[in-house]
């Protein structure tokens, strides 16, 4: 699996700029997700917490506040450009509690039984082995600490997701199948496999509850919202030597489908997400 992970790595170190790029769409739109599974997790003041596929750092910089001075988070991700920019915000926020990682966290060697507690919002579903990686934060979690996380539904509950790619598809056609337990945003889908990681990786009083809600990714003129859109696109999701015409379809398409979407709030489309909690 290490090819795998590699993988990964490249990918999410090209396109971290991109993301650095939409941070504020993209924290406006996973902020409802993320709200909730903060109170969930519930940090107190002083406690140690780790923050899984941190990102750009936004959930970092509100954990560090709840946990205060006596606490510390250590955000971690592959992603050395997302880093930057969450080390710069913590910078200019004052957050001196704040620590981040280039680190896979399903491998890295974190200190034993640190740990408070292990949060993520939506970046916990890319482990090339699952059990591998969920045992490793179990084992950096101190005995009795929580494990909170959101995680993505099945594509067909997130319309989000099934709706751009719908649009692409008209031109394109349907994509290749992928495995649905590969390493994605979709991977922790199933509840009865998410059960079945965390059971095996040795984590105990597993709880996974539904949560809908609609998600927003704001306005903007329809250019600007089919730029975000392409530059969000899946890398294979267009052939490298399409031509003009055919990457003017598509942009056609998904102009189409934004504007059928827009309401006075911007686009907003349905989400299906896991909201999950453990103990090690």
């Amino acid at each position: 699996m290490a090819d795998v992970a590699d993988a990964l790595r490249t990918y999410w170190n090209d396109r971290g700029p991109v993301w650095v790029e939409y941070r504020e769409r993209l924290d406006a739109m996973l902020a409802p997700l993320g709200e909730a599974a903060v109170a969930r997790l519930h940090p107190d003041p002083g406690e140690h917490v780790l923050d899984i596929g941190c990102g750009t750092g936004t959930t970092s910089l509100e954990l560090a506040r709840l946990v205060g001075e006596s606490g510390q988070v250590t955000g971690v991700d592959v992603s050395a450009p997302m880093l930057d920019e969450a080390r710069r915000r913590a910078a200019d926020a004052g957050l001196a509690n704040t620590t981040f990682v280039v680190a896979d966290a399903g491998a890295h060697q974190f200190e034993p039984r640190h740990f408070d507690a292990a949060f993520s919002r939506m970046g916990i579903m890319f482990f090339a082995e699952p059990v591998a990686g969920f045992t490793n934060l179990r084992r950096a979690l101190r005995p009795g600490g929580r494990l909170t996380f959101v995680c993505w539904r099945s594509p067909a509950e997130n319309s989000w997701v099934t709706e751009p790619g719908q649009a692409v598809a008209e031109v394109l056609g349907p994509p290749e199948p992928m495995d649905p337990d590969a390493p994605g945003p979709f991977s922790l889908a199933s509840a009865d496999r998410i059960s079945s990681i965390l059971t095996e990786a040795g984590l105990v009083d597993i709880d996974i509850t539904p949560h809908d809600l609609p998600v927003n990714i704001g306005g903007g003129t329809t250019d600007e919202l089919v730029r975000y859109y392409m530059d969000l696109l899946p890398a294979t999701a267009i052939p490298d030597n399409a031509e003009v015409h055919v990457i003017d379809r598509v942009k056609a398409a998904l102009g189409a489908m934004v504007e059928r979407r827009r309401t006075a709030d911007g686009i907003t489309m349905g989400a299906a997400a896991w909201l999950v909690s453990a103990r090690a």
